[in-house]
């Protein structure tokens, strides 16, 4: 296994904007960063559970998993869709305060399995990087450790940056369109992931 390609891949992957950083980036601004912890932290558990599930059970139910492949996309593109409308509508700072709370942990930890780009992250870290003659289990648990240690402060930038920039948005017309700006980022997201989960095609090396 090269450890430093992997890494290298899972930097590159929790960095770059998706919907899990969408909506850390949202939170931040919205509830401020000690709220937001605990779904980032829900997040990054998530996504490398998630990633240890695949990993031991992936070779066993390939083809179940291909054939479920439209479905999972589907199902999670239109969540995503259904939370960017809800970020858009979101009010000032000072009312979703009061009014509305973050996700939680177990909903961060969930929300995991229905982004489509943690599905794509997934089967392509375990059909790229799993070592053929390692032990599942032995590799599965690798991976948890690595993808939760890399992933962790690469998503907590995005929860960083909403609150660096929380009081530049203290106005609520600067607040409602970035609100706007992240709800149209996400469903834009959204419908690319789902056109490259649609061709019948094997999954493109994201590296």
């Amino acid at each position: 296994m090269n450890l430093v390609a992997l890494v290298t891949y899972l930097l590159v992957m929790s960095i770059t904007p998706g919907p899990n950083n969408l909506v850390l980036a949202s939170s931040g601004v919205n509830f401020g960063f000690s709220r937001t912890l605990p779904s980032l932290l829900g997040m990054t558990l998530g996504l490398s559970l998630q990633i240890g599930i695949l990993t031991v059970f992936l070779g066993e139910v390939m083809a179940t998993m291909a054939s479920l492949q439209l479905y999972l996309a589907l199902a999670g593109c239109g969540y995503l869709l259904w939370l960017s409308w809800g970020m858009a509508r979101s009010g000032s700072a000072k009312r979703v305060e009061a009014g509305a709370r973050p996700m939680g942990f177990w909903g961060g930890m969930l929300f995991n399995w229905l982004n489509p780009k943690v599905w794509l992250m997934g089967f392509n870290m375990v059909m790229v990087f799993l070592p053929a003659q390692m032990n599942p289990w032995r590799a599965a648990a690798l991976f948890v450790l690595i993808t939760f240690l890399t992933s962790l402060p690469c998503i907590a930038v995005w929860a960083g940056s909403g609150v660096a920039i929380r009081r530049f948005l203290d106005s609520p017309g600067r607040l409602r369109l970035f609100n706007c700006a992240m709800a149209a980022l996400l469903a834009l997201t959204a419908l690319w992931l789902l056109s490259e989960m649609l061709p019948a095609k094997p999954l493109p090396n994201m590296i």
